[in-house]
């Protein structure tokens, strides 16, 4: 049998602060609750404290992940991070986890496919145990602390992102269970259409670049609304043709959280009932990197997802990057 990855645990943390839509209603002055939760599906969102940063974030998650698992730090092989909020531009995030959980035989490092990094970090994390019997056990986590990054002056933007993270640990699968195929798309001409600009060598922190407010998410073009909907049914059919998956054999996807509009569209042209998606943003708000991964272990608490059933994991953020993933479930939850 060829050597194949499968998730054994999952684990998510969101921070304690609640901050319903009524908290931008009085912001803004006007009722913004009926759009985002019509339109979105947000009624609430969660901030980290002002004492928390991204690997805090990440440890919680992976504590519940591993406890899960029924592991200890010290058993993992590599960790895997996704975020596009590090703790720093260098040393990696993944780093700063592996020494805050004494995960002392790990290697580490992070990626950054903004709001498809957890999908990736997936498939990555997969990869080293199919090709390498080094690896027996891999923690992945995407983390998201973008309350800090936030422009309040927009009520479009900052009313839709949170903080949270979401863990898998991925292990050698014994039998037919576990990462079937992922498939990896980039639509690079959106590079400069939504992020956090200002730190990196193309435009350093100054003064001019704080007023121009490139330290803060900024969507700098409109992207077009039908990108998603467009994107997500056709690599979605690509990754079910890969794997000689019928669509209607898809028990659950687990979406990037930030349009509840987009994930019906996709439903729609695939000819599934919107049930099929397991969605979390109405109480976690849109919390990107993070966002999949606290959807699938909301998914495993609340007993959806079952042994041998086909989950597909569908995301896409900034850049414009996408990744849509299909996995045999390998556990009861």
């Amino acid at each position: 049998m060829t050597r194949r990855a499968k998730i054994i645990a999952t684990g998510h943390y969101a921070p304690e602060q609640v901050v319903p839509n009524s908290y931008f209603n009085e912001m803004y002055h006007e009722d913004v609750d009926a759009f985002l939760k019509a339109n979105r599906n947000i009624f609430e969102r969660r901030y980290a404290s002002g004492a928390q940063v991204t690997s805090d974030l990440v440890v919680e998650a992976a504590k519940r992940a591993l406890s899960a698992a029924g592991l200890t730090p010290s058993q993992l092989d590599l960790i895997i991070v996704s975020t596009d909020t590090p703790d720093y531009i260098s040393p990696s995030t993944a780093s700063v986890v592996q020494y805050k959980l004494g995960a002392v035989n790990a290697g580490t490092f992070d990626i950054n496919t903004a709001c498809a990094g957890f999908v990736t970090a997936v498939d990555v994390g997969s990869k080293f145990i199919a090709s390498d019997t080094h690896y027996s056990y891999v923690l992945v986590v995407g983390a998201y602390l973008m309350s800090r990054y936030l422009d309040f002056s927009d009520k479009k933007i900052a009313t839709l992102f949170a903080d949270g993270a979401g863990a898998a640990v991925l292990a050698v699968s014994d039998d037919a269970t576990g990462i079937l195929h992922t498939k990896l798309f980039t639509d690079g001409q959106y590079h400069d259409y939504m992020g956090i600009y200002s730190g990196g060598t193309a435009i350093p922190v100054t003064p001019q670049a704080i007023i121009n407010k490139d330290h803060l998410l900024r969507f700098a073009k409109k992207i077009p609304l039908e990108t998603n909907a467009t994107y997500w049914p056709r690599f979605i059919k690509d990754v079910a043709n890969e794997t000689g998956t019928a669509l209607q054999d898809i028990s659950t996807f687990l979406f990037t959280q930030i349009n509840i509009n987009s994930i019906n569209q996709t439903l729609d042209a695939l000819g599934l009932p919107h049930e099929r998606s397991h969605n979390v943003m109405n109480k976690y708000g849109y919390t990107g990197s993070a966002a999949i991964g606290m959807a699938m272990d909301d998914a495993v608490l609340h007993h959806r997802l079952k042994k041998d059933d086909i989950v597909f994991l569908v995301s896409s953020g900034g850049g414009m990057a996408m990744a849509v993933s299909a996995i045999r479930w390998s556990y009861n939850s």
